[in-house]
This record gives C-alpha cells, structure tokens and sequence, in this order.
C-alpha cells in the first residue's frame, strides 16, 4: 500500500478507520479504536522526506535559550498527571526507574511523585536543573544521536510529553527505548495538537489527531518487540480545551 511512490500520508489517510464526527467528536471515536487489529505493512510505510522539518537548523541552537514555560494548556496539563497517576508505578517503589525523554523543568508527574531513578534527558540543561522530580539528567539531541547511553533492562517506565512529533529517527530511537527498557516495561508517549510547527516533522505537520496515533503506534510496532501499541484520548474537554492522547505500549517478554 505504501509501495509505488505514494506519499506516505496518503497510505496513513487510507489505513487508518474512517469515521464522521465533529473534531470533537472525532477524538472520541476514532483515537481508542484507531490501533485496534491494524494490518500493518510488511515494511515500514514512511519515507525519509516524512521527517524533513520546515526549519532543519540546529536543534540545540533552537533549544538553548530556557522556555520555562507550558506548552498544553492547564487542562491538559491535568489530565495527563491524572492518568500517570494510574498508570505509573506507585511512588516510592523500591527498584523503580523512570526515564522521561524530551524532558525540561516540568514533567507533568503526580505531585510529590519519588522513585529513587528519575532520569530526564532533553535539550537544554538549565530547564533540567530546574526539573523537582528528576533524581539525575542527560543532555542529549535524539535528532543527532539516538543512541541512549543507559544499560540494557535499566527501566521500568519511559515517558515523552509533546515531543515525539520532533523526532527525525523515531526507529532507532523506539528501538533504543526498547532496549533500555525492563521486561513489561512501559513506554508512554504522549501529544496534543500544540507544537513547535517548524520544527515537528512533514508528516505530522500535514497530518490530523487520528493520523498522530496512527503514526506512533507505528513506530512501536516497526521498532519490534512492543506489544500491540494501545491508543487513549484523555482529552479533558473536547473542543473546548487542547486535546490530549496516548499510544503506549509494553515490552514484549521473550
């Protein structure tokens, strides 16, 4: 189906379900049953040019100058730490460890949340300084280096708020979140309809909500080694707040 020089959004536009529906209405229906008993592709569906941007400058210049700022409005913003308040491990969990990936001087955890391992990795150190949740941090441009300079097995749960969007290696990238991660282990990505437009990749960019699900279930599914990917609206207030989805999924036990 992606095959004979059809541009890729085109197939994402044909795979995924069709439904009707207000884009209120949509995020209802269509985000939990968009990863249901997909038929995905024998090869990867996307092509290079799907993770051209718009502004292709350094990313690190882009980022070096601390937005200490949100880019979700409140209601989102609690939405997203109720549902980690169910989905994460309970705080204080001997053994726990947590990478939150694309990182900065917020993570959107539970009040008071604490494990022993909190790792942050993102772009700009002062904004990870300023993180209260992270235990230690990483300076690191996934775009330039995906490679996560962490063991094999080393976490229990990775999280990503908003910025799965930017990334231009996402294979690699869910290949080495698959590595790091513990058996079971959890990888959350989280997004909206909020980003840097410049920035975030082409085939998200000209792209809808539904087809932003689509596209991160992908990158589990061709990275190997996930459990089918799960797709969940917590949107908070449809059409009258930003939205805000889930694709998660686990590792696979061999």
């Amino acid at each position: 189906m992606a095959s004979g020089g059809a541009p890729s959004r085109s197939f994402v536009a044909s795979a995924r379900p069709r439904q009707g529906g207000s884009p209120g209405e949509q995020g209802i229906f269509r985000i939990p049953q968009i990863l249901k008993n997909v038929e995905w592709p024998e090869e990867f569906p996307f092509k290079a040019e799907d993770f051209s941007r718009f502004d292709e400058s350094s990313d690190a210049l882009f980022y070096s100058v601390p937005r200490y700022v949100t880019h979700i409005d409140d209601q989102a913003i609690k939405a997203l730490t109720k549902y980690y308040s169910e989905v994460l491990p309970p705080s204080n969990t001997p053994g726990v460890a947590l990478l939150d990936m694309c990182s900065s001087w917020v993570s959107h955890y539970p009040p008071g949340y604490k494990q022993d391992k909190i790792v942050g990795m993102g772009m700009n150190e002062d904004e990870l300084k300023r993180n209260p949740v992270l235990t230690e941090y990483v300076v690191q441009d996934l775009n330039v280096n995906p490679k996560l300079p962490f063991e094999d097995n080393t976490f229990d749960v990775i999280t990503n708020v908003v910025s799965v969007d930017y990334l231009t290696k996402p294979i690699d990238v869910f290949k080495e979140m698959r590595r790091i991660l513990k058996p079971s282990g959890l990888a959350i990505m989280s997004f909206s309809n909020r980003c840097f437009w410049t920035k975030a990749i082409s085939i998200w960019t000209s792209t809808g909500d539904a087809d932003h699900a689509w596209i991160v279930g992908a990158y589990f599914h061709y990275a190997g080694s996930f459990e089918p990917p799960e797709a969940v609206d917590i949107s908070p207030n449809p059409g009258r707040t930003d939205p805000m989805y889930v694709v998660q999924s686990r590792k696979r036990v061999v």
